[in-house]
């Protein structure tokens, strides 16, 4: 997948220019890095092309709830509310399964201990997508808010245990922080 898939241009056009309020990081180097993952992971490219397209849904139950309905009744992708982000119903699919998953074991949720209280996609390519955000998400936490955000401790635990879940060893992540670190250098 490149720069010119039309999920990569929906998501820049989506995000424009702006940044992490906390850290000011623009919001595309989460989706650039998070690509980075995946095509590290092997991911295929219907789970990049969903990954671009996870922030437009990750908030948005009315958005997600009518692009299930296009994807259910078949409905041409290229008019509202699809408005051709992407022609691929698998794709569509693939960033609504994530956005399910992700949103079941969010850092705020009640009960969420350890990894045993995550229940992972039966769809393999959610899941890559998921480690892809999370070893992401670890990065920026690291860099910008571990012992300084006031729930610095439950975020800790937070990735640890989404991390243990996802199978991602304390050695790839480092190895690719390392890499991101080096690809993309003290991007603020």
């Amino acid at each position: 997948m490149d720069a010119s898939a039309r999920e990569y241009l929906a998501i820049q056009t989506f995000y424009g220019q702006r940044r992490a309020r906390r850290s000011g990081v623009p919001y595309m180097h989460h989706i650039d890095e998070g690509l980075w993952v995946l095509r590290a992971l092997g991911a295929s490219e219907q789970a990049q092309r969903a990954y671009c397209l996870h922030p437009l849904v990750q908030d948005d139950d009315e958005r997600a709830a009518a692009w299930a309905r296009a994807l259910a009744t078949g409905a041409d992708l290229s008019l509202p509310p699809v408005d051709g982000v992407s022609d691929d119903p698998r794709v569509l699919a693939l960033a609504l399964g994530y956005r399910e998953t992700a949103n079941a074991a969010l850092s705020h949720r009640p009960g969420l201990k350890g990894p045993e209280d995550i229940t992972l996609s039966t769809e393999p390519e959610v899941n890559d997508m998921l480690r892809a955000d999370k070893v992401q998400n670890y990065k920026d936490f690291i860099l910008h808010h571990r012992g300084t955000h006031p729930r610095s401790a439950e975020l800790e635990q937070y990735f640890q245990a989404w991390l243990t879940r996802l199978e991602v060893t304390p050695e790839q992540v480092a190895r690719w922080h390392a890499e991101l670190e080096r690809l993309y250098p003290a991007r603020h």
